[in-house]
Order: structure tokens, then sequence, then C-alpha cells
């Protein structure tokens, strides 16, 4: 193979990669089909070494704030066990929600997960609602509705709107995330 295919190639796997990584953030960014909805679930994303939610849990859970002040769903599940810093996802998310005015009495946790089918199927596991709408970032909608909509009889997704410095890495690395969970049967 000469040094010119082996450029157009890699060109044209770049400009693919990049492609798909802006139609995943792209479709995320759809508003979510209208409620009633049993739960809202917030994704798990990682905590810093402090304790406090990332950003862009930060971002997961002010979305789903907002969708229950809309009245989307009585109750706020949040997902997600403990990553590389206690507390568990779920539980550093909770707290943050409780200061942006969520009661303790619609939230819910679900905090051994450690991955997105995890999350599904945990939250499912301990929290048998019918019809929930899951937030997480715009990039991951697709492979979350289709994660948890094998472990709920009706699951959609909407994503939050983070900023690009997450979008852009997080969407690159959800192509190879989608290709994977595909290959392994799990859309």
């Amino acid at each position: 193979m000469n040094i010119r295919r082996l450029c157009i190639g890699a060109a044209a796997l770049a400009g693919a990669w990049t492609a798909a990584a802006l139609a995943l953030d792209a479709a995320g960014g759809r508003p979510p089909p209208d409620g009633p909805y049993d739960a809202i679930v917030v994704a798990g994303c990682r905590v810093w070494p402090d304790g406090r939610p990332s950003e862009a849990l930060r971002h997961r859970t002010e979305r789903a704030v907002d969708l229950w002040r809309d009245g989307r769903a009585p109750v706020v599940l949040f997902t997600g066990g403990v990553g590389d810093h206690p507390p568990s996802e779920a539980e550093a998310a909770a707290r943050y929600a409780a200061t942006l005015g969520l009661p303790e009495g619609a939230v819910r946790l679900e905090d051994r997960s450690t991955s997105t089918e995890e999350n599904a199927r945990f939250a499912a596991a301990r929290h048998p609602f019918r019809r929930v709408l899951v937030v997480t970032d715009t990039y991951h909608v697709l492979r979350v509705r289709r994660v948890f909509g094998r472990h709920f009889a009706e699951a959609e997704a909407t994503g939050a709107d983070a900023p690009a410095t997450y979008r852009v890495p997080g969407a690159f690395r959800e192509v190879i995330a989608v290709a994977a969970y595909a290959v392994l049967g799990r859309l």
C-alpha cells in the first residue's frame, strides 16, 4: 500500500468518525417527548476527589431538576456507584439536586452501577418503573435510550446542555462505545 492511499484512507476514516460523533451529539439535543413519566433517571458520571459532582454530572442533574419542576415525573432516580472517588455518583448528584430545590421525597438512588448497562439494569431491578426519561449528555442519548429500553417498558432520553469542552471528546469516545455495544448485542 502506498502512502497516498494510506493518507486517503486515514482521512476518510477521520471524516466518518467526525460525522458519526456530530450526528450522535445533534440527535441527543432534541427535546424529549411529552410526559408524564414515572421517573426521570440521571445517568451516573464522574465525581471529583473532593466529592463534588463533575461538570457533566452537574449539567445532567440541573436538566433533571428542571424537567421535574416542569412536572415530567414525580421522582428523580440518580444512578452510579463509587468510581475513583467517593461518594457514589448517585449520592453526589442527589446532594447537588437538593441545593437546587429537589425535595428528599422526590429522590431515589441506585448507587452500585459502574457502567451504562449497569445503570439501567440495577435501576430497573431496584425501582421497577414503567416509563422513564433518562438524562445524560447529548452524545450519549442514543445508547442510553437503547440500553434503558431493554430494561424498562418505555424509555426515552434527553441530553443536558454541557459545554463543548466536554461534548467534543465525549462524542468521539461515544462512537467507539456505540460500536462496541452494537457488536456485543447491547443496543
